[in-house]
């Protein structure tokens, strides 16, 4: 189990110092959603951007913990190329998993993103999890 622990620890701090999708394009293609959660100073800015109903590119950007940073670049990785629906299902099974929700899928691959199975042991946590993920649904819901 220490192994499993440190290799997930290893692909966290990967991705914090080595993120993927950075940066915002500004493109007015792109939908963009910012969320700030005040009590940590964690805040993230998602671009996504939807061709035919399938995620073609999300970017990300913003500032905060090695948790908030390398989920919003995990899910950058893990969302771009799922259709919009499986993309949705996705996520909101993933915010179900972290916030220790039993009711999600068990099925669903999480991919890299289920490196913060975990979180739901340490509730103050969760948010840092899962904010990237909230305004990634947020752009999708705006893309309708």
């Amino acid at each position: 189990m220490a192994d499993l622990s440190n290799l997930y620890r290893q692909i966290i701090m990967d991705h914090y110092k080595n993120p993927r999708n950075k940066g915002l394009t500004n493109d007015l293609s792109y939908v963009k959603c910012h969320i700030k959660n005040p009590s940590c100073g964690d805040a993230i800015d998602i671009e996504s951007k939807v061709i035919d109903g399938k995620v073609v590119d999300v970017r990300q950007d913003g500032v905060g913990c090695s948790i908030c940073c390398a989920s919003a670049s995990i899910m950058s990785e893990t969302v771009i190329g799922l259709s919009v629906e499986d993309a949705t299902n996705l996520i909101e099974n993933y915010l179900k998993m972290v916030s220790n929700d039993e009711t999600y899928d068990h099925t669903v691959d999480f991919g890299e993103l289920g490196v913060f199975e975990g979180i739901k042991d340490f509730p103050a946590r969760v948010r840092c999890a899962s904010i990237a993920s909230k305004a990634f649904l947020n752009t999708l819901k705006k893309e309708n």
